[in-house]
């Protein structure tokens, strides 16, 4: 597999409505889509998920962009790869930085899939041909909320996320359980609670929620697993999981019920593979996470999630939850409250190139 270029685009669009919680609303998203080709001429594609601020991990566009551009490209550079599963070795000499690892290697799975006229699914080990769609409530208004509620279910949406902190938790999801008592309900913390809060989390046992994200600190697994302790609703981690031995740990120690897997947190397909893989033998439920993420990362997400571990629906919801127009087609659709696993080739979508000029802030290209 002789790569022979790689291209880097920058990306910008706004959302649809802001995406709402205690630490900052996004209401543009920046984002880079890397192409990847060989000598053969095939390309493959993967996306940088990092937000503009490092309000979710430490990393940025611009930070990613460094990454890329002056150590992990020089690195594909330099080295010759037989499979995908290579390139999380070969970027391991890079401490951290698993957003800018995964745009690159994600792009790497998808060209190795094309070469081999697979879907990426396949190739993955995937053994769905349908996932369960899930989507997010991220607003600071109980009724905004109940009319996003109202409307995701008429879209045919399994699972309904929502944000939560010490300023919106027990009010906020009595008056939604008034109107919704039976519907699967999730609450996200984004590490908003301190182990001083425990009497506060464990009031929402009230409400039997499938799940409470994160509630302590982002990096903490140790509070985590004496929390679960106290609870009765299953803790899952998201920012606290960003590699296999973080999943492996906290699993052993008890921190959680529960894994949302994201591609770009754990530095890329091979990892979160690995960590499905772990969890599924240990009968840990795991789902997939999503990022605020344009077209490219949510086929990557969608093969990802058709992996049989996979048995809460993720954050894969239809392209138009976010964008007036995305940069892949066929656009993703729900369709009965299920997204459809591609068939063709690789992520199965095409890059809608016009789409992507329209908001391209800068290109770079490199000849390897």
């Amino acid at each position: 597999m002789k790569i022979v270029a790689v291209e880097l685009n920058v990306i910008q669009m706004p959302l649809n409505d802001p995406f709402l919680t205690h630490l900052g609303a996004v209401k543009n998203r920046e984002g880079i889509i890397i192409k990847i080709t060989n000598s053969d001429g095939v390309s493959g594609f993967g996306e940088g998920v990092a937000f503009s601020t490092p309000w979710y991990t430490e990393e940025t566009v611009k930070t990613s962009l460094h990454m890329l551009t002056d150590f992990l490209i020089p690195l594909l550079q330099k080295t010759p790869l037989n499979h995908p599963e290579e390139v999380s070795q070969l970027l391991s000499s890079v401490r951290r930085n698993n957003m800018a690892k995964a745009a690159l290697e994600t792009a790497v799975w998808d060209l190795f899939a094309k070469s081999h006229s697979l879907p990426l699914s396949n190739l993955l080990g995937g053994t769905r041909s349908l996932i369960a769609s899930g989507v997010v409530v991220a607003t600071d208004s109980t009724k905004n909320a109940l009319q996003q509620i109202e409307q995701y279910l008429e879209d045919g949406y399994q699972r309904i996320k929502v944000k939560i902190n010490p300023q919106q938790d027990y009010a906020f999801l009595s008056e939604i359980r008034r109107f919704y008592p039976e519907l699967p309900i999730m609450a996200d913390a984004n590490s908003a609670y301190t182990i001083k809060d425990i009497e506060r989390i464990k009031a929402l046992d009230d409400f039997n929620l499938l799940m409470i994200e994160q509630p302590l600190g982002y990096d903490d697994i140790l509070e985590h697993a004496l929390l679960q302790k106290e609870i009765k609703t299953p803790i899952c981690l998201d920012e606290s999981i960003v590699s296999y031995d973080d999943a492996r740990k906290a699993i052993e120690f008890g921190s959680c019920q529960v894994i949302n897997i994201k591609v770009g947190r754990v530095g890329g397909l091979y990892e979160a593979k690995r960590i499905h893989d772990y969890c599924f033998e240990k009968g840990i439920p795991v789902w997939c996470g999503g990022m605020i993420e344009f077209g490219v990362s949510r086929a990557h997400n969608i093969a990802l999630a058709s992996l049989p571990g996979f048995s809460i629906p993720g954050d894969i919801s239809a392209s138009n939850r976010f964008w007036e127009e995305d940069i892949i087609t066929p656009e993703v659709t729900v369709e009965n409250g299920f997204v459809k696993v591609p068939s063709s080739p690789g992520i199965g979508f095409e890059i809608n190139e016009k789409r992507l000029q329209e908001t391209l802030l800068c290109k770079e290209k490199f000849v390897l």
